[in-house]
């Protein structure tokens, strides 16, 4: 099963634990759901907002969902949306790069 990197808790999906919850306005990403008998959250949106995830979230307030999960991520603190894009595409090449020297350091059986 996937997992949205959020923490475990669910929060009510109001406008008032949304404020209490998420008290700067920065970048994040968030779910948007239920809880089941069991207590299992269950998404049923999922969004990211790069200037202010506490008011975009706030848009879905009155649309039938009851729980709430986010999350701000340092990488995404930057001042504009381009910055984030960069900063994305920075990592992305170096990731790449790390996954071209590993495999030329563990050739394939063909390469014998």
């Amino acid at each position: 099963m996937a997992t949205l990197n959020m923490g475990r808790k669910a929060y009510p999906f109001t406008s008032d634990e949304v404020d209490r919850q998420i008290t700067n306005h920065k970048a994040g990403n968030y779910a948007l759901g239920r809880l089941d008998e069991y207590g299992d959250f269950h998404v049923k949106y999922v969004g990211r907002s790069d200037p202010d995830v506490n008011d975009r979230i706030k848009d879905h307030l009155n649309k039938g969902y009851s729980r709430f999960k986010y999350r701000l991520h340092s990488a995404l603190n930057y001042q504009t949306p381009d910055a984030v894009y960069e900063k994305g595409l920075r990592k992305k090449t170096k990731d790449n790069s790390k996954k071209a020297q590993t495999a030329t350091c563990n050739p394939s059986i063909e390469d014998v």
